[in-house]
């Protein structure tokens, strides 16, 4: 199971880096018009996405301009917010996005795109990242799957997004 496991989350690694390339130079654009502007960049994390937020803010390689998103009036125009929620209909985390988007804020989302009736994140985003992540990694012998790691491709969409916001950065120094 393990490597089936680790072949298949490789897959999404890779389909990730070659069909949202564009999305993450992007995004992380977007993200280091916070820094240049003296602004921050508030990260929030719906369910078990909360696990980001505490990456950026206490990972072994923290991130000095990140706070958390905890009240949307403390946002202003010069601050840029990363949304990361595990499916793209996540009523918690459209409903910040909307309030977000109400005030003009600029924002990434971070979800998997999934086709429902209904808002969906990326319609209230300025860049929308798909991790792709729809269902289970490994088929079992019953005929279920099991294996659903959102967390760990969100993190590595929030590394492409570093890694990349730090090269921007680099470039203004």
């Amino acid at each position: 199971m393990i490597k089936i496991f680790t072949t298949q989350l490789n897959g999404y690694f890779n389909r990730i880096l070659d069909q949202e390339e564009f999305q993450i130079e992007d995004g992380a654009r977007l993200l280091a018009q916070a820094i240049v502007g003296e602004g921050a960049i508030y990260i929030y994390g719906s369910h078990e996405m909360a696990g980001i937020l505490n990456e950026a803010l206490y990972g072994a390689e923290p991130l000095r301009y990140v706070k958390p998103l905890k009240n949307l009036d403390d946002i202003t125009q010069t601050d840029r917010v990363l949304l990361f929620s595990r499916f793209s209909h996540d009523d918690d985390v459209i409903e910040k996005a909307k309030q977000l988007s109400q005030k003009g804020i600029s924002m990434v989302g971070v979800s998997t795109i999934i086709d429902h009736k209904g808002e969906s994140l990326e319609e209230y985003v300025d860049i929308h990242i798909d991790t792709k992540l729809k269902k289970p990694l490994i088929p079992t012998d019953d005929g279920s799957r099991t294996g659903f790691p959102s967390l760990m491709l969100s993190l590595y969409v929030y590394y492409c997004l570093t890694f990349t916001l730090k090269e921007i950065l680099s470039e203004y120094e």
